[in-house]
């Protein structure tokens, strides 16, 4: 075994999955919580939820790069995306339900720590590589 470190973040299935069903419930649950206040916010907060990390990523992370960003700007849109749903999820949906987003999201940032280390450590910026 090697002590290298990876050229490309730890994305673990599990945490794929519970990160990929996290902006799923987010990008249901934002606009619905905002239609009922502005149709235009509604279809904003889908262009920002799913635009910017489509548009910003950190090399290593994913496999196509538009705009190179520094590790630590994927895991605040990481953290959007999972405060998003669990306030979105408060608004728009019964407690019950509220309460399943936030176990969702939790078990998502647990799962997303391997992931998160590698992107503030080894994502380019300060004290990292360039790109």
């Amino acid at each position: 075994m090697s002590s290298r470190t990876p050229t490309t973040a730890p994305d673990g299935r599990a945490a794929s999955v519970l990160r990929f069903t996290t902006e799923l419930v987010a990008w249901v649950a934002t606009p619905w919580a905002l239609s009922g206040h502005s149709w235009l916010l509604a279809v904003l907060s889908v262009v920002v939820l799913i635009g910017l990390p489509t548009v910003f990523a950190t090399p290593g992370d994913k496999a196509q790069v538009i705009v190179p960003v520094p590790g630590a700007v994927t895991v605040a849109l990481v953290l959007l995306q999972l405060g998003a749903a669990v306030v979105s999820s408060w608004a728009a949906w019964p407690a019950p339900v509220a309460v399943l987003v936030g176990v969702l999201a939790a078990a998502t940032v647990v799962a997303e720590i391997p992931r998160w280390r590698w992107l503030t450590v080894n994502g380019f910026g300060p004290g990292a590589g360039t790109p």
